[in-house]
């Protein structure tokens, strides 16, 4: 019996996972770092920090692993996307990790979105218009931090930079290339121009590679320190949220994949580019004949925690106290309010938003509060807010295909109050795999295709395990579909007024 190490770089944590080859688990790991937030725009992290996370994550897994049963036989990684990193002729960092909810481009994006370039960059490369984007980070360092844009060599994203950590080599997988702006996904090559446009070279960046990559070489140090021989090959994987997709085994055409982690995203493989004139869903290759279309959304479980942190400190402490789990309380609270809040709507946009609305000046709001509403009203409202938003995001991903499944992963799959939510809004059944970690499940799967294991990515549904299917509970979706079309036209009206508040709170933020 032989193992293989799924790995998955988050905005929070680094998760991994050991599996043997027949998808069994053996170990499992779950190291958490900070994101740092100095003003609302700001959203980084340390690379090195999470290079250690990594590195202790990849040593648990593998002290689970009996060596007597077999070898570790490669570890693929998922990772988070739109990330960058800035490197020095040395491969020192100029920058720290300036991650996918970093909002300070903002102002470079909204120019790209008025006067149409931003539109035309989407078409080549598939990248909706908005600050998560790497094209318009470097815009924006360029612009505003000249001495860092100068002294840089190389650019890359946090993947990137921590596989040069471990060998030493600047490559990228054509997966992640295409999540930056800066790859064409036609040419299926970095797009001539972006680099023009942000005055970066090819050489610059780091070498274009397949999925299922292996690297090789690993730093005998590093290799010491995990536990595992130097000879064992880092497969590339991908994107987290094409790998989560994987995980899930939504692999057929109509398959939508629903997840919300700390932020959120559905999503469906297609066999060919599907542009959406109005730019409103990303376009991503991941493999051969695989092309990922969806839309991500900034605010997921990360408003859930606000809520917690915010609204119900008291009860966080308690809970804490009594060795409970916060979250399973605040949801107990939330199961005992009517579907739709009785009238309470949250606008979930904590930080800005990414689709359906791709507004990096979009803020949160509750509209509709009375006497007879509390707390118990407002965390239900939360909940449902992140909801109504993804299944907007549906609407738009319907008028490019027709769905005929919904899957859905994720922290909040734990919870049956946001599953039979989740069915409620979509008014659709819902499918909730069993799967642990989909992500490093989907990361494990590429290791399969690459290593020869498996011959495509059918295999994911051998290991995934029990499903449980969710349906619709028509004594509340009838007071889903009477609010969300007041949820839909309210969010238009607060639309033109994001701009004016979020200029007002820039002028009080603190300075960087």
């Amino acid at each position: 019996m032989d193992y293989l190490i799924g790995i998955d770089v988050g905005t929070t944590s680094t998760k991994a996972v050991l599996y043997n080859t027949d998808g069994e688990i053996f170990g499992y790991a779950n190291k958490l770092y900070p994101l740092i937030q100095d003003n609302p725009d700001m959203a980084e992290e340390d690379p090195d920090v999470i290079f250690d996370a990594s590195v202790e994550a990849l040593k648990e897994v593998t002290a689970k692993a009996d060596p007597k049963e077999g070898k570790i036989l490669g570890v693929s990684w998922s990772t988070q996307q739109h990330s960058l990193v800035g490197m020095d002729k040395d491969y020192k960092p100029t920058t720290r990790a300036i991650t996918w909810a970093d909002n300070r481009s903002e102002k470079v994006a909204s120019k790209m979105a008025a006067d149409g370039s931003g539109l035309e960059l989407y078409k080549r490369t598939g990248l909706p218009t908005h600050p998560m984007g790497v094209v318009y980070k470097l815009l924006w360092i360029k612009e505003q931090h000249p001495d860092t844009y100068k002294k840089t060599q190389y650019w890359v994203g946090l993947k990137e930079y921590l596989l040069y950590r471990y060998f030493g080599q600047l490559k990228e997988e054509t997966n992640m290339a295409s999540t930056t702006g800066l790859f064409n996904i036609h040419t299926m090559d970095w797009d001539e121009e972006s680099m023009k446009l942000t005055g970066i070279t090819r050489d610059q960046l780091p070498e274009l590679v397949d999925t299922t990559y292996q690297m090789k070489g690993l730093h005998p140090e590093i290799a010491k320190e995990i536990g595992f021989s130097a000879d064992t090959p880092f497969i590339m994987g991908g994107t987290d949220g094409a790998l989560s997709e994987i995980g899930l085994g939504a692999i057929n055409k109509g398959e939508v994949a629903v997840t919300i982690g700390t932020s959120g995203a559905v999503r469906t493989f297609v066999d060919k580019p599907q542009i959406d004139p109005k730019g409103r869903i990303y376009c991503y290759p991941v493999m051969q004949g695989k092309w990922i279309i969806g839309g991500p959304v900034n605010n997921g479980g990360i408003v859930f925690r606000w809520v917690r942190d915010n609204l119900f400190a008291p009860e966080k402490a308690q809970a804490k106290k009594e060795g409970k789990d916060p979250y399973d309380l605040l949801t107990e609270i939330a199961s005992k309010v009517p579907a739709g809040s009785d009238g309470l709507i949250f606008h979930p946009f904590l930080g800005g938003e990414r689709a359906p609305i791709w507004d990096g000046n979009a803020r949160a709001s509750y509209f509709g509060l009375t006497r007879q509403h509390n707390r118990s009203h407002m965390v239900r409202a939360a909940l449902e807010g992140i909801v109504y938003n993804l299944y907007t995001v549906e609407l738009a991903l319907k008028e490019a295909m027709e769905p005929t499944a919904i899957l859905a992963a994720g922290g909040f799959a734990r919870s049956p109050l946001w599953r039979q939510m989740l069915a409620d809004i979509f008014e659709e059944p819902v499918t909730i795999p069993e799967a642990f970690e989909s992500g490093c499940l989907g990361a494990m799967v590429i290791a399969q295709i690459s290593l020869g294991l498996a011959d495509d990515l059918s295999v994911v549904k051998k290991f995934i395990g029990k499903m449980n299917t969710y349906k619709p509970n028509p004594e509340t979706f009838e007071n889903y579909r009477e609010i969300m079309p007041i949820y839909i036209r309210l969010g238009r009206k607060l639309q033109t007024e994001y701009d004016s508040i979020a200029e007002y709170q820039r002028k009080r933020a603190p300075k960087e």
